[in-house]
């Protein structure tokens, strides 16, 4: 029988190869599409998924890349695009964020043309800049993330205008802001209803979902002081992310049955955006707070890891990643949504992958 173990060779090299789960994919696509030296904002989402160490495609540290190529002096700040129109910060303070949940110690030194910058000096921005009225609007999550995130539960911190903020109270409002935009979604599930229908109403008319408040306001609960003062309020914060998965996804389901094959990108693409926004949030909240997940609730994630793997498979098979550069070219918006959900999708799939298949 000398010549079996040569067909079995033979057999195994013929068989065709596993697909890469969808997490792998995802990475992938995150790692190709973030990495371009001239796009900050693609480079702060490649932070998003790899945190510190992701590189921009000429070798540089993505962080390197933001801090030395486009941080502006006399004052600091981060414009919100540079002048070909490329985003940089279109949400005040995405910038400081991206880099602080990178991991870089308040202390870690950047290195700029205009000399060396502190990642503290860059935060300082952020309290520098405060204004109720933006922090507390649809684009201000970025700019709480960041006081919610590097301050401790009873800290202060004083604007360049008006007087010292105490970030508790600060973040009671937050919460508040983030129920009141919840308001029919806390309805709907009191109600038993199957789905809360999506018009761009509440917490829908913040970018992609209101996700990013939710982040914002959770990462303050991880202060034990804090969810104890929270209490249930905060345990329905939690029930409503689950609701909201179920209600999404019949919708996303609907919308891509009524839509003729040629004109679903937008539907994928917004598929992505949310089951990949959703594990983000969740793995945010069990990292920062130690939350465990009930049985019930694990299995409601890895149903949203199906649903993500499901979604990406649709988009790979659409071909909009291999064009995505006709996008670009033509400017269209789903050219960046491709880019940033993708790593945030990649993120929430590295979050729970234990759970989801590799």
């Amino acid at each position: 029988m000398p010549a079996a173990p040569f067909i079995l060779l033979a057999l195994l090299a013929a068989a065709p190869s596993a697909r890469p789960s969808s997490g792998d994919v995802l990475g992938d696509w995150c790692r190709e599409a973030a990495a371009d030296p001239l796009n900050p904002w693609a480079l702060a989402h490649g932070l998003a998924f790899e945190r510190r160490a992701f590189r921009a495609r000429d070798g540089r540290l993505a962080a390197d890349v933001i801090v030395s190529d486009f941080l502006q002096h006399d004052p600091l700040h981060f414009a919100a695009s540079t002048p070909d129109g490329t985003p940089v910060e279109p949400h005040p303070h995405l910038m400081a964020k991206s880099l602080l949940l990178a991991g870089f110690p308040l202390s870690h030194v950047f290195r700029t043309p205009s000399g060396p910058v502190p990642l503290r000096a860059i935060l300082a921005t952020v309290s520098r800049d405060f204004r109720p009225e933006v922090a507390l609007s649809p684009q201000g999550a970025w700019m709480l993330d960041v006081l919610a995130h590097a301050l401790p539960a009873s800290g202060t911190f004083t604007p360049s205008v008006g007087p010292a903020v105490h970030i508790g109270p600060l973040m009671d409002e937050a919460l508040a802001l983030l129920e009141r935009e919840e308001a029919d979604l806390l309805a709907g599930m009191k109600a038993g209803l199957p789905q809360v229908p999506k018009r761009k109403q509440g917490l829908y008319a913040h970018p992609c979902g209101g996700l990013h408040l939710v982040q914002a306001v959770l990462t303050h609960a991880r202060h034990p002081t804090v969810r104890a003062a929270w209490g249930s309020r905060l345990d329905t914060q939690v029930d409503l992310l689950f609701y909201r998965l179920g209600s999404e996804a019949r919708q996303y389901d609907a919308a891509l049955a009524a839509t003729p094959p040629a004109e679903r990108l937008p539907v994928l693409v917004q598929r992505v955006k949310f089951y990949g926004h959703w594990l983000e949030t969740l793995g945010r909240y069990r990292d920062e707070t130690g939350w465990k997940p009930t049985p019930a609730q694990l299995q409601s994630l890895q149903h949203a890891g199906a649903l993500l793997d499901g979604a990406v498979r649709r988009l790979d098979a659409s071909g909009a990643w291999r064009t995505r550069e006709a996008l670009k070219a033509a400017r269209s918006p789903l050219f960046l949504d491709l880019t940033g959900d993708t790593c945030h999708a990649a993120r929430g799939w590295h979050d729970w992958r234990h759970h989801l298949g590799g």
